[in-house]
């Protein structure tokens, strides 16, 4: 094969109480098309990426040396949908979409599992290539090392909407203002609120899914980053959100409507209270990393 494209859905990781262990598809995606060539070249992304080091290329030869084969020279073109450093997994998608490519392009045989574990080692954690990778919702850990993922059934009456600031959060930011330790009790209350959370997804039932998404690892800390998000939250609630949460790392962050019209009334809200955000009302990629 002379040329391949590659299809990755963005993803919303987290979920709140589900720090570095849950994740979410969505409709939005990343294309990266691998075509042979002479010399390795990079379009579509900028300057600063266009190198040896942007992450697809970086998990294109993980791959390869995965399946113990060389790497050979690529044209990669990047066409981007998911938005950088907001909080929609374009990193994770650049290293799926990596994996997946050189594997489509030189036939070496790799299954998903493969691609979601080299994956997680690139990315350092799961909750944002299991989805990338698998599809739909997923709950993820890593034991002794190597990473697990599982699907998590939605209930159909449930739907998501993003909002998406016009400012960057970096990964390293967010992460650099959570604590080194938490209380006891603080871990605890995580754990059960996960434990009922994914019960209430596949249920639908709204309830309990807004009083388990409660979090207090991360949210509380990086709450703070994100200008606007109390606004933000306060106008989603109000208009009928059964939860408001911060999509992985932010500075998006994601509501659970049922109602139809939500979409609509709420980007007329926050297009007259935060007019520089975007509101997208997302459907869940059930596909995951796909060749096209």
């Amino acid at each position: 094969m002379d040329a391949v494209k590659i299809r990755v859905p963005g993803t919303s990781a987290n979920i709140g109480p589900g720090f570095d262990s849950l994740g979410c598809a969505f409709n939005i995606y990343n294309m990266l098309t691998f075509t042979r060539a002479a010399n390795t070249t990079v379009t579509g992304c900028p300057a600063a990426y266009a190198n040896e080091d942007n992450l697809a290329l970086q998990a294109f030869r993980a791959a390869c040396r995965r399946a113990g084969r060389e790497a050979c020279p690529v044209s990669l073109h990047i066409e981007t949908s998911v938005p950088v450093s907001r909080g929609l997994g374009s990193s994770a998608t650049l290293i799926v979409g990596g994996a997946l490519g050189a594997d489509r392009l030189l036939s070496l045989g790799l299954t998903k599992t493969d691609i979601f574990e080299i994956a997680n080692e690139l990315e350092g954690h799961p909750d944002n290539v299991a989805p990338a990778t698998f599809g739909g919702f997923t709950a993820c850990m890593v034991e002794n090392g190597h990473p697990y993922a599982t699907q998590v059934q939605i209930h159909p009456t449930l739907r998501f909407c993003a909002l998406v600031p016009d400012f960057e959060l970096p990964t390293s930011r967010a992460r650099a203002v959570l604590p080194a330790t938490v209380p006891f009790g603080d871990a605890v209350r995580n754990l059960t609120h996960v434990a009922v959370l994914l019960s209430a997804i596949r249920d639908g039932n709204t309830d309990l899914i807004r009083r388990a998404l409660s979090d207090r690892l991360h949210e509380p800390y990086r709450r703070p980053l994100i200008p606007g998000f109390a606004e933000a939250e306060r106008e989603a609630l109000a208009l009928g959100a059964h939860a408001f949460f911060i999509s992985g790392s932010g500075s998006t962050c994601m509501a659970i409507y049922t109602d139809e019209a939500f979409p609509a009334a709420l980007t007329a809200r926050i297009a007259a209270l935060l007019p520089t955000w975007r509101v997208l009302s997302l459907e869940v990629d059930r596909d995951g990393a796909i060749a096209l």
